[in-house]
């Protein structure tokens, strides 16, 4: 083996390896997107007295949420999705009628949304009883969304009752 030959080798077996540092790399920074612009949907309830209280939607991650679908549950049935004329239905019964938001018209959630989605003011424990029953036992919620790549994800409230 002469001198060229030990170098030609040793040329080739540092291009191989560069390019699988280069392959590795850019499959790094591809998933590093991915997360950097990652969607995080919660749905959390508050009932501080005397403040804003009720079920709250908030996107605390990086990046918008498509909203692909939504499902509202009333004490285990389906009450259809979380538009206007279900939302309704919700709190028509309800002695104090609580504010609503819904999804309908907003097809992304900014990354940094923060909505109550369903609320009332100056919350009294005596006086909302009823709503907060509402909340925390006999409505579930459930919303598919997606990010910008695609990735599908599900943000829920409340548990199907026993």
């Amino acid at each position: 083996m002469n001198a060229s030959t030990v170098i030609a080798i040793s040329a080739t077996v540092i291009a191989v390896a560069s390019l699988v540092v280069s392959v590795y790399e850019a499959r790094a920074a591809r998933r590093h997107n991915r997360y950097a612009v990652r969607p995080l949907l919660g749905l959390t309830t508050a009932f501080p007295a005397g403040g804003t209280a009720g079920l709250r939607l908030r996107n605390s991650g990086l990046g918008p949420a498509k909203i692909t679908g939504t499902k509202v549950t009333l004490d285990g049935a389906p009450a259809g999705d979380l538009s206007r004329a279900s939302v309704d239905k919700l709190r028509e019964d309800l002695r104090v009628r609580p504010h609503a938001v819904t999804l309908g018209g907003q097809p992304f959630l900014d990354t940094d949304y923060d909505q109550f989605l369903l609320s009332v003011h100056s919350y009294d424990s005596a006086e909302h009883r009823e709503f907060r029953k509402l909340i925390e036992d006999r409505l579930q919620i459930e919303i598919s969304y997606s990010s910008l790549y695609g990735e599908r994800f599900t943000a829920g409230h409340g548990h199907p009752p026993a």
